[in-house]
């Protein structure tokens, strides 16, 4: 492709709405433009990217028995309702009507389209197993779209369904994907982490997040190097040892704290550490209210405190509800003399004496608080998030944090939509059971910022070859006759070897082509200039490394196929 013919249009500031290091390299380079919130265009050179991405997940889905098959991205309401989804998953369901007053959505997900398509021709235990993909658009209405394509409202997913006869089938049909999904990724060249993670909105009895480690990713890892233990801290189970002193109770006292409230100006107020400070946070769940007692310095996990109640999500209680419960603002919640909730508390309360809470009181905090003298002992659950250094759930050696980027999902099913939707098969004895399922998703689009997040440098991209749209870009250095004869020679050589290559032929610069070069990340440059005059011999730069080396335009080929 020559680049004077090419719609690449390259920005040389960096755009005010770009948010993330991906989202400012993407618009910069060409790559997306954007049409709404949370929905772009994705443009000639971002779409070979995103084409090199699902080629790689569409060759090893084959390769490991899936077949592709495509599903309406609009969906009936009435699937959804047999489920019970239509009206807990939540506002980022777009629903709309017909003309003719029907319901539908645009799909998040295919669980219930892939499940009916299932239940309708699939009879027997001969038919299973069977593992269904599509590489299709997805729509979820996000609260808070930022990121570029990293958090869209409308996006590129690969999702896969397998159905099995049993769970021994499940097993296997998981862990098959789970190594196709370690075979993409590392096609891609991307350095990633599977972890153990929530199973959400989706459901199901386990599921593995397949992160991309990088220090812009919004989830944060528990990692073990001693044993291989893997988590996001959403599950990351926590086995602290909370050993506190054998201390007296002391007797309760309030104590005035004018406009002090944050965990650090009540510590500093009191002259104690936040470790002797109790929180009492108050959560909204489904129509209950429930209060968590938590140590001042360690932070709740709501996904654990979801998943321990056992409802769709959780929200911390309003300002009004606060009030009416604790007869107090924000900021002074207490246990002593609350009623009418649930008291659910951390472990790290658990043996802890003399603590300092809220005093359900507007400017007053108690102090020296013991639970089963001054309010009833609550229950105790592991509700916090894990920290560095806690010890490892596995093996008890310290866990380290990292980040990363979520690209890809696994999910175990199992029945909760085979049997909420009927869809079974006839076994060898002839017993009519429920399917057993897999959910099985990744994000195409978000698997390019992604490589973007993780390969770059002040300049620009770097992408890794596998994925990057093309292979090598040749910049001529010179509006003369002899160069510009030489790099199309060269140019039509190396398409004839099956290369992909982009030929900077604009009349430029030589400064602006190479700032343009560096920024698009293509991994190798062909250079064309005063040297290829004095010698004959191109200089060949590595993006990625920036070395150089010198070499007659007959060995390109071979070289550019030989790779680092």
């Amino acid at each position: 492709m020559r680049l004077s013919r090419y719609f690449l249009p390259t920005l040389r500031e960096d755009p005010s709405e770009a948010e993330v290091v991906s989202h400012r390299l993407m618009l910069r380079a060409g790559m997306i433009r954007r049409l709404a919130s949370g929905i772009y265009t994705w443009l000639p050179f971002g779409l070979r990217a995103l084409r090199k991405v699902e080629n790689i997940i569409r060759e090893e889905m084959d390769r490991a028995g899936a077949q592709e098959i495509l599903m309406p991205l609009v969906q009936p309401a009435e699937l959804w309702q047999e489920t019970g989804r239509w009206g807990n998953f939540g506002p980022e369901l777009l629903r709309f009507k017909d003309r003719r007053e029907h319901e539908f959505c645009l799909g998040p997900t295919h669980e219930e389209v892939v499940t009916d398509i299932v239940r309708k021709e699939v009879r027997s235990y001969r038919d299973l197993p069977l593992i269904l993909y599509q590489i299709a658009p997805k729509f979820r209405d996000e609260i808070r779209p930022r990121f570029g394509i990293m958090r869209a409202r409308e996006f590129l997913m690969k999702d896969a369904y397998s159905f099995d006869a049993d769970e021994e089938g499940l097993e296997r049909s998981y862990r098959l994907m789970y190594e196709t999904y370690e075979r993409i990724f590392s096609r891609c060249g991307l350095r990633f982490r599977a972890v153990l993670a929530d199973t959400g909105a989706i459901g199901g009895s386990e599921s593995h997040e397949f992160m991309v480690l990088a220090e812009t990713g919004e989830d944060r890892l528990a990692l073990c190097e001693a044993c291989g233990y893997a988590a996001n801290v959403e599950l990351a189970e926590v086995k602290r040892v909370y050993a506190y002193p054998e201390e007296p109770e002391r007797p309760l006292e309030k104590v005035p704290t004018p406009g002090v409230k944050s965990v650090e100006e009540v510590a500093e107020f009191l002259g104690i550490s936040p470790q002797k400070l109790v929180k009492t946070l108050l959560f909204r769940a489904g129509k209950e209210v429930v209060a968590v007692l938590i140590r001042g310095d360690l932070e709740l996990n709501e996904v654990k405190l979801r998943n321990l109640l056992g409802v769709p999500a959780v929200e911390m209680a309003d300002a009004e509800t606060v009030e009416r419960l604790t007869g107090a603002p924000v900021g002074f919640a207490g246990p002593v003399g609350l009623s009418g909730v649930r008291l659910l508390a951390d472990l790290s309360v658990q043996g802890l004496k003399n603590f300092v809470t809220g005093a359900n009181e507007a400017d007053a905090h108690y102090v020296n608080v013991n639970y089963g003298r001054d309010f009833p002992e609550p229950e105790f659950y592991d509700l916090s998030v894990a920290q560095e250094g806690d010890p490892c759930p596995r093996c008890g050696r310290p866990l380290g944090l990292t980040r990363g980027i979520e690209v890809g999902h696994i999910f175990k099913l199992g029945t909760k939509y085979s049997e909420a939707m009927g869809a079974t098969f006839l076994d060898r004895q002839g017993r009519q059971r429920p399917l057993i399922m897999g959910c099985y998703g990744i994000g195409v689009g978000r698997t390019v910022a992604a490589a973007i997040e993780q390969n770059h440098d002040e300049a620009g991209i770097i992408f890794p070859r596998e994925i990057a749209p093309f292979e090598a870009v040749i910049l001529t250095l010179g509006p003369e006759s002899e160069l510009l004869e030489a790099a199309e020679g060269i140019y039509r050589g190396l398409q004839a070897e099956g290369l992909e290559v982009l030929w900077d032929d604009r009349d430029e610069r030589p400064g602006v082509k190479f700032k343009d070069a560096d920024l698009i990340g293509i991994p190798y440059q062909v250079i064309l200039g005063k040297k290829f005059k004095e010698t004959g011999r191109v200089e060949l730069k590595e993006r990625a490394s920036g070395q150089r080396e010198e070499l007659p335009p007959e060995a390109l080929p071979a070289r550019l196929k030989e790779g680092p």
